[in-house]
Formats: structure tokens, sequence, C-alpha cells
């Protein structure tokens, strides 16, 4: 209950502060290219139930269905000009601010992912489901999409293992440095995930 109430406290003024921010946000994305100005993918949360992802459009309109699909790399010709420098900032995550107040993600857990890649799990990598998926986490500031896919879930399976409020404290710190970094950034949609498609 008090992480709870810590994710809405916490979210609710993230998002009245970066409310102008967000503005201006979706009105570039919606003057640079048509389309809607936020995103929304299905991905796996809490026990595998499914629950629709917010986030700023950083690609052209119907990007999943052109090129290579989900498959997202760095110069790739889909994602606009706001787009890249929304993803370089980690701006375009703003909107998941959004499902931690309804509930459907928390401030710091490992990353929602697609529902093909939870099919590919193995009994101990379903272990990564036992708790909401975050806007950041452990496997977050510990490589991001640069680290293999197994690995990425044991980094969030340790997280899972050893949680407590000074490692939450540790990932935030990390992730504010790794925002005005805007490293490991790109390695596809799925985030180095290498089973089928």
């Amino acid at each position: 209950m008090i992480r709870r109430a810590s994710d809405v406290v916490v979210s609710s003024l993230a998002l009245a502060l970066s409310a102008p921010v967000l503005a201006v946000a979706m009105l570039a994305v919606r003057l640079e290219s048509p389309g809607p100005a936020i995103y929304t993918q299905r991905r796996a949360g809490r026990g595998g139930r499914e629950v629709d992802v917010l986030k700023l459009r950083t690609m052209v309109d119907g990007a999943e269905h052109i090129g290579a699909g989900l498959a997202i790399d760095a110069d790739d010709p889909r994602v606009t000009r706001v787009g890249a420098f929304l993803r370089r900032t980690s701006l375009d995550e703003l909107p998941n601010l959004v499902n931690v107040l309804r509930g459907e993600m928390s401030l710091i857990g490992p990353r929602p992912t697609l529902p093909v890649q939870v099919e590919q799990y193995t009994e101990r990598q379903r272990g990564r489901l036992a708790i909401k998926p975050g806007i950041t986490g452990w496997a977050q500031v510990n490589g991001r999409a640069s680290l293999p896919w197994a690995e990425r879930i044991e980094l969030d399976l340790y997280y899972i293992e050893h949680r407590s409020l000074a490692l939450d404290l540790k990932i935030l710190r990390r992730t504010l440095a790794l925002v005005l970094g805007g490293s490991g950034l790109y390695k596809g949609e799925a985030g180095g995930w290498e089973g089928d498609q």
C-alpha cells in the first residue's frame, strides 16, 4: 500500500509539473507528421495481464507495418526528428505516468514487454511478471537495451528478489543520469530479444 501511495503521489506530481512539456511535445509530434500524438501498444503487465501502454509517438504513423516492423535501430528512417529527440531524452515515456495512475504500472519495476515475448519465457523468467512493470528499473539502469534479453531478465529478477527503498533510490539516481546521457537507447523495439516474432 505504501508503494502504491508513493506511485500515485509521485506520478501525479510529475504529470502536473511536466504538463507544459508534454503539451509542447504532443504539438511537435502532430506538426511534424500526421497521426495521433499518443501511441498505444499492448504489453504484458503483472501476472501476464495485458495492458495498453501509452507513449508519445516517435515514428511515422503505422510504422509497425512498415520496413522492419517492431524492430527499431539507430538511424531508423521511420523515426521522426522530433521522435529522435523524445527518445534520446526519454520524454516519449512521460505518458507512462498515466499508466501508473491507473494502477497498471509502477514507477520502478521491469519494463513491460510484448505478449509474444512472454510466450517464450521459461518458468524462471515468468517470475519477471510477479510485480507491476515499471517506467524504469534495475535492468534499465544497468545497460538498458544494449544488454542481451536473457541478461535483462536476470537483472529484473534480481530486483524483484531484493526490492528495497535503498535500491529504488539508487535506480532513480541512475535513471536521471541515463536520461541526461541518452545511452543504450536502441536495440530494436524488443530490446535485444531474440525469440521468434
